[in-house]
């Protein structure tokens, strides 16, 4: 929990307000949020889209970017994230998380997760965004929990890089 107190603080402090898309993840980066005191001032909101046509749906991926690509992918993850930043007023940053946490993708290892954090920070036309694909072990709730709290745990890093990134 100190862990995700030192995020929640620092979240706090620069005004970031998240929204997360999450595939593997079902929601464990909004429960985490949610484990915090607080956590109104947190969260947005949070879509949990597990299925092709629900990324779609819900958040405008598109049915060529999961033609051409996995759908443990950080091109798959990048629109999910700019799909659920465009369909949030309020929130300035968001989360995505899609990824494998068993063995039933032939092409990927267990363990797979590719994530993206988009920015949408004060004076930028358009939402900065990064994206990383990092390996876990364990079973299947140790893979999703250690993606969900590394999710959060990167939004210092990114929100860094993106507020120097708009100062240049």
């Amino acid at each position: 929990m100190n862990e995700l107190s030192g995020v929640a603080g620092f979240m706090k402090e620069h005004e970031l307000l998240p929204v997360t898309a999450e595939s593997c993840t079902a929601g464990l980066i909004a429960a985490r949020l949610a484990d915090v005191p607080g956590a109104g001032k947190l969260l947005d909101c949070a879509f949990v889209v597990y299925s092709p046509e629900a990324k779609v749906q819900c958040l405008q991926v598109s049915p060529e970017t999961l033609r051409n690509h996995n759908l443990t992918s950080e091109p798959v993850a990048c629109e999910m994230a700019l799909g659920a930043l465009s369909n949030s007023r309020r929130a300035n940053v968001a989360i995505a998380n899609t990824g494998l946490a068993d063995g039933s993708d032939l092409d990927l290892p267990a363990g797979t997760q590719c994530f993206a954090w988009a920015f949408r920070l004060d004076g930028m036309e358009t939402p900065v965004l990064y994206a990383e694909t990092q390996q876990f072990s364990g079973d299947r709730v140790d893979i999703r929990e250690s993606s969900a709290l590394y999710a959060l745990k990167r939004v210092r890093y990114y929100y860094e890089r993106a507020s120097s990134s708009q100062t240049v």
